[in-house]
């Protein structure tokens, strides 16, 4: 049950009651208590026991926590059917109506304050912030759900914890993101706190940022421990998106019928969830995998259908991100103006600050583009640009490609020496591996 209120919030509002239901102290005091009694309790001069409310909730007409909290009776239970309903209105990605949704719920929460109830709101507007690609609300979302939860245990904040991470990767600060993930993965680790649901949360997130910083040794650690996890694991969708990630590493390791059965499952789940965003992000990624297998014809199908879902959404940032890897399928297919035309599109939604990873793997493949048509002074700058954006975002495993298709350009053109320089600076990137990252986090007991 909440907390009750103070002696005198509760007086003054046993006399409110009292007065609007037109009742004199001994109405509402007898048989059991004397009109002295309930005068000084509306004075706030004594603390009334539970029988004492008990009684008086009954004379006064309204449920005994009403009376000790100020809360409607049930209003937590309400508040949390309303919550489904927003989650499932974001799952159907219907983000700007989840987000009206999930505001009345925030300020309710607020009022009455339910202090679960109002961190579920913030996360939820996190989450439709995210949707939307506006990174700088999410991230606020997340940190006040964080606020929030300050006293709560830390499982119970690592979701807002994963959502500020999440809010850095996409901005292009990786490194950042995984400090986030893996120091909060030590506190718990370190702590013995064995929560399978933040761990797979925290393990699953590590994936991404993981493979972009080309440390791939530990992405497919962390996808080996949220497997372990998985069956310890309650929540459904955490699982399907744990299969979707851990599809990445697969691929990388070169076992493509592997990553797809891994994201077949995650997108069964996601179809009996009807997590409409995150199966279209499934069929994203089964476009790439097509496209490394050199299914091309069904890799344009698969991403198209992933854009198709997005866009109906209004997801921008992740179809932004989706029309790079249709760009490149474009391309290999032999339609190279279609894929620019689309390249230059997305980078109008795309900068250092949204999505620096794949608006550089938009500048690469228009540098591809430009080569391809003799034009060198456009890709060099397409390259250059591109190069920038990896550096910021400190995505070494692109970085050494790049600085290798920079370097064969400048040699071709003749400038050896910075050609050389490129080489140099690729090598540098390769050699470097995951050196920056530090100690990785301990091990959880499995």
């Amino acid at each position: 049950m909440a907390k009750r209120d103070d002696p005198e919030t509760i007086g003054r509002r046993v006399q409110r009651l009292r007065r609007e239901r037109g009742l004199t102290q001994r109405q509402v005091a007898e048989p059991s208590y004397t009109p002295a009694y309930v005068s000084t309790l509306e004075a706030g001069r004594v603390r009334p026991s539970d029988e004492a409310l008990h009684h008086l909730a009954d004379r006064l007409g309204v449920a005994f926590e009403e009376l000790a909290t100020g809360r409607p009776a049930h209003l937590a239970t309400a508040l949390r059917l309303r919550l489904t309903e927003a989650q499932r209105a974001l799952t159907d990605g219907e983000a700007e109506h989840a987000t009206a949704l999930y505001t009345g719920l925030l300020s309710e929460a607020m009022d009455h304050g339910l202090v679960n109830e109002r961190a579920a709101a913030q996360l939820g507007l996190g989450e439709c912030r995210l949707d939307t690609g506006d990174l700088v609300a999410a991230r606020e979302h997340f940190e006040q759900a964080e606020r929030t939860l300050a006293e709560a245990s830390l499982p119970a904040r690592v979701p807002a914890r994963r959502g500020r991470a999440v809010t850095h990767y996409l901005a292009g600060e990786l490194r950042y993101a995984v400090y986030l993930l893996e120091s909060t993965l030590d506190e718990i680790n370190l702590a013995g706190l064995h929560d399978p649901d933040a761990l797979l949360l925290l393990h699953t997130a590590l994936i991404g940022p993981y493979m972009d910083m080309g440390a791939q040794a530990r992405a497919a650690q962390a996808a080996e421990l949220a497997l372990a996890l998985a069956p310890q694991a309650g929540d459904p969708a955490l699982i399907a998106r744990m299969h979707r990630s851990v599809a990445r590493t697969l691929l990388a390791e070169g076992r493509t019928a592997e990553a797809d059965a891994s994201l077949a499952k995650a997108a069964e789940m996601y179809r009996q969830l009807k997590i409409r965003t995150e199966l279209a992000n499934c069929r994203w990624m089964r476009g790439y995998v097509y496209a490394q297998n050199g299914e091309l014809e069904r890799a344009e199908q698969e991403l198209r259908a992933a854009m198709t879902m997005l866009d109906a959404r209004r997801a921008t940032l992740y179809s932004s991100q989706v029309s790079v890897e249709l760009a490149d399928v474009l391309h290999r297919r032999g339609r190279s103006g279609e894929a620019a035309e689309l390249l230059r599109e997305v980078l109008g939604g795309l900068s250092p600050e949204r999505g620096a990873v794949h608006a550089a793997a938009a500048h690469r493949l228009l540098g591809i583009i430009a080569e391809d048509t003799r034009d060198t002074e456009a890709a060099e700058e397409h390259y250059v640009r591109a190069l920038s954006l990896l550096e910021r975002a400190g995505a070494a495993g692109d970085l050494a490609d790049l600085c290798r298709l920079l370097g064969d350009l400048l040699r071709r053109a003749g400038r050896v020496e910075a050609a050389l320089d490129a080489y140099r600076t690729g090598l540098g990137h390769r050699t470097a591996g995951t050196t920056t990252l530090g100690p990785a986090p301990a091990q959880p007991v499995l």
